[in-house]
């Protein structure tokens, strides 16, 4: 059954209007309030939503077109919800509700996604959908608090919204179900994006009290096999390769000794219980009336506030920090960042030091690899990484985030600060995606736009490193030439390392490296 969406009246004394964007395309699921076309009229600019859930069939205009009212713009092939199948329709039983997926139907089960190194739980600060709402790929369904920063999550997939099993202000695990979604393989194409993987019935499937959770993860999908002693589904394989785990350290108890998803969750379960332990305390501090002294004011800290603390204080806790301070004259590179403005401003971009520092950084990692590196799990051996994707300290009003630039080494100047721009305007806006936090190698966190001169950043875990980058202010320098002082462009900057992987010497030289570099504008 098609739907026709044609221009609606307008308002008195408007005919017609005309098309600045075609947001949806043929293809496209879409649900009754998703916008899919634009309108400038002489009056206003104006969205136009589906009205209905379906599949765009046809789209009949396009951008720039003067369309009037009543005329036909684009058809819709509706999605059945199956919201009018008769008397008594509303008091289906579970069985009933199952039976609605049908042979050409499949539900896909959306889990919480590995969010970052370290990060195993959220809060969940709001549910955008309910059951029944349709939703694509790409729409955002649930907004998690984190301890580095608010992040949205996507469906993945296209489809209805079957069950919803989480709620706003609930704390939520890597791995646990939020969403159950109804797919139709010929209404909604999921045979072309779904991504979950269902396990295949045995004559002597295990009975372990809960459902077995099938994970949302975008990777080919392939049959069962067994490679050498382990024995698991895909679904298992792939939760376990984004969560870093080796199975031939679990037990299989399903059917053939296969390892189901629930020996991966016991295991990580024992995993996090035996790291508990290792935890040290929270400090105490004690209750005291600061009223009596004087007015006062409580303000509730932010999630990333509590945890971020919590997190930086472990980190002082568990790695031996040194820092080590240098400086850099970089009255050069100020007169070559300001002649690069001009071009970057044709594509609105913004150029500050930061990529500057991100290059030199980037260069001196590659001479010595063992600043962008870490411990493995056992903290006898060191894994050296050959992709140099380096966080970047921003400072937002929801506390300290730290997203990621990747292959900052294959990335031009002009590059990197557009990327800088648009990842700095997620981090504030609370739009930062799961893949946005993970993966970095080293990290920079600048004041330089506050002020201030040295300071001891704290190491961001399992990296090994952090360079803290200050304000750079003129200073008189003795030119030995010409016997006299000049006024230079001096930039204070400062290292942390873990001195359990990098010595004193390393540290010495990586300041000197860094320094030579910048003050070279060939280097760029």
């Amino acid at each position: 059954m098609n739907k026709e969406i044609v221009l609606p009246n307008l308002g008195e004394g408007i005919e017609s209007a005309e098309i600045s964007e075609i947001v949806v395309k043929e293809g496209d699921i879409v649900g009754p309030d998703d916008i899919i076309l634009i309108l400038e009229s002489e009056k206003a600019s104006m969205e136009i939503p589906a009205e209905v859930a379906g599949k765009i069939k046809e789209v009949l205009v396009k951008a720039g077109e003067e369309v009037k009212t009543g005329q036909l713009l684009i058809t819709i092939d509706l999605i059945d919800d199956n919201s009018s199948s008769g008397e008594g329709s509303s008091e289906k039983t579970d069985k009933e509700d199952d039976q609605e997926v049908g042979e050409n139907d499949q539900v896909s089960d959306i889990v919480l996604p590995d969010l970052g190194e370290g990060i195993e739980s959220a809060e969940i600060s709001e549910v955008v959908v309910k059951e029944g709402d349709i939703v694509g790929p790409d729409d955002i369904i649930l907004i998690l608090e984190s301890e580095k920063a608010s992040m949205e999550i996507p469906a993945e997939v296209a489809g209805k919204i079957k069950e919803v099993l989480v709620k706003a202000g609930e704390e939520v695990k890597t791995g646990q179900l939020l969403f159950r979604v109804k797919q139709s393989i010929n209404e909604l194409g999921s045979s072309k994006t779904t991504t979950s993987v269902k396990e295949p019935e045995t004559k002597t499937k295990q009975k372990t009290g809960q459902d077995e959770i099938n994970p949302v993860f975008p990777f080919p999908q392939s049959s069962n096999t067994s490679s050498g002693n382990v024995f698991a589904s895909p679904g298992v394989r792939r939760l376990s390769r984004e969560l870093g785990i080796d199975l031939t350290n679990i037990k299989g108890n399903g059917p053939k000794g296969r390892i189901t998803k629930d020996d991966l969750h016991s295991y990580i379960k024992h995993k996090l219980s035996v790291a508990d332990e290792g935890v040290s305390p929270k400090n105490t501090r004690p209750e005291i009336d600061f009223s009596v002294w004087g007015e006062v004011e409580l303000k509730k800290l932010t999630k990333i506030n509590l945890i971020t603390g919590e997190r930086l204080q472990n980190a002082w806790k568990a790695i031996p920090h040194v820092t080590q301070f240098d400086s850099a004259d970089i009255t050069e590179l100020d007169l070559f960042r300001k002649s690069l403005k001009k071009e970057a401003e044709k594509n609105n971009v913004r150029i500050t030091f930061l990529p500057f520092l991100m290059k030199a950084a980037a260069h001196v990692l590659k001479e010595m690899p063992a600043f962008n590196s870490s411990l493995d799990h056992t903290g006898k051996n060191l894994i050296t990484k050959n992709y140099y994707h380096l966080g970047v300290a921003v400072d937002t009003p929801q506390g300290l985030t730290v997203p990621v630039i990747r292959d900052v080494d294959k990335k031009t100047i002009i590059d990197l600060s557009k990327e800088l721009m648009e990842i700095s305007a997620k981090a504030r806006e609370k739009k930062l995606k799961p893949d946005d936090l993970k993966g970095g190698t080293f990290t920079i966190s600048s004041l330089g736009g506050i002020g201030g001169t040295y300071f001891t950043p704290i190491i961001n875990p399992p990296e090994v490193a952090i360079l803290g980058v200050s304000r750079s202010k003129w200073e008189p320098i003795y030119n030995k030439t010409k016997e006299n002082f000049i006024p230079r462009l001096i930039l204070p900057f400062s290292l942390s390392y873990d001195h359990m992987v990098i010595d004193g010497a390393a540290g010495a030289t990586f300041t000197s490296k860094f320094s030579s570099f910048i003050e070279n504008v060939k280097n760029f």
